[in-house]
């Protein structure tokens, strides 16, 4: 089981490739709020379902100062399938060795079925501007996960 974040806690740079093979770093978005949420595998039906709900909000947390990024632990090609069958328009990284994804704590121990397994957790943490853990959360359901953090940060009507 890997260390969890904390609000407070200095958020671990990174550097990943996207789906189109650029690299982003998370000191590229620094002055900005961002939202960098984990998860376990692109175009599987919770994660599309995650990736829509964050691509359908989109406009809503770019207008409040949040950015966007996703992590998984897919290659690029698996990602570029994704981005461009489901439309996203935020970075989607690809961390085939989970360093990032351990590194931020996102990786552990799950079951599903009775079976425990090793795995990456479904998380999402907003960094602030000053690259600090504004919020971290794990272990989230990917259905209602976009709508319920938009109460979080204060964002619904």
């Amino acid at each position: 089981m890997t260390e969890r974040l904390s609000p407070g806690d200095e958020a671990p740079d990174f550097t990943l490739p996207d789906s189109e093979g650029k690299d982003v770093s998370l000191r590229d978005f620094r002055g900005q709020s961002v939202v960098v949420y984990f998860y376990p595998a692109a175009s599987t039906p919770g994660c599309t379902k995650q990736a829509c709900d964050f691509r359908d909000n989109l406009a809503e947390l770019n207008d409040a100062g949040y950015q966007v990024i996703g992590i998984s632990p897919d290659k690029q090609a698996k990602l570029a399938k994704f981005v461009e069958k489901e439309g996203l328009t935020f970075p989607l990284l690809g961390d085939p060795e989970k360093t990032v994804i351990e590194a931020w704590g996102a990786y552990g121990e799950k079951k599903n079925y009775g079976k425990t397994y090793m795995g990456v957790i479904r998380s999402t943490l907003v960094v602030d501007a000053d690259g600090k853990i504004a919020h971290a959360f794990y272990n989230v359901r990917a259905a209602g996960h976009v709508a319920k953090l938009i109460r979080d940060l204060g964002l619904a009507a």
